[in-house]
């Protein structure tokens, strides 16, 4: 993970977004469930057909949504998928408990806003900084700064010494690697 990342939204999706609405499951996706590249055409499609075109033709981006997002099955492939196309962070009101678990494990940084009213300030296709980013994850601040649209936001990240460790490496797979 770099110092600050900076980006765009990809996508802004509201309530109770579930992982079957992230990465739909059925008949047209399983054939290539162990094809990450593949699956990941799928990502959001039943809300947003262009959302895969859009996060490769960006180089990847954030994720905004409201509350309890990523509830309902404990599908990996809703963190795997978005971590290839690119997501580094996803900005919620809420997640839920599973999913939250998940990005952290594939390296997707899940903050929740300070004060959920700033999500009605951000839209697709917006400009994001998160200035000193890995330094905030590593030191175990729990307030992440979020440059958005000539503001600043206040986002929360809840988070264990392993998950940061986790986050800054760029998920479990390449702090294993790392040996620690």
């Amino acid at each position: 993970m770099e110092e600050t990342i900076e980006c765009r939204v990809l996508i802004k999706v509201g309530d109770n977004i579930s992982t079957d609405i992230i990465m739909p499951a059925g008949n047209r996706v399983l054939p290539f469930r162990s094809n990450i590249p593949a699956i990941s055409a799928f990502l959001f499609d039943v809300v947003d057909e262009r959302f895969a075109a859009r996060a490769k033709e960006w180089g990847g981006g954030i994720v905004v949504a409201g509350e309890n997002y990523g509830q309902g099955s404990s599908r990996e492939h809703a963190a795997i998928a978005p971590r290839y196309l690119g997501v580094r962070v996803k900005l919620a009101k809420s997640f839920a408990r599973i999913h939250r678990a998940n990005l952290f494990n594939f390296g997707i940084v899940p903050l929740e806003f300070a004060n959920p009213a700033d999500y009605e300030s951000l839209a697709q296709g917006d400009a994001v900084r998160f200035p000193g980013m890995r330094s905030a994850i590593l030191s175990g601040k729990s307030e992440i700064v979020v440059e958005a649209g000539g503001r600043t936001i206040v986002a929360r990240l809840a988070a264990s010494e392993r998950d940061r460790k986790a986050l800054a490496a760029g998920g479990l797979l390449n702090l294993a690697k790392k040996g620690s």
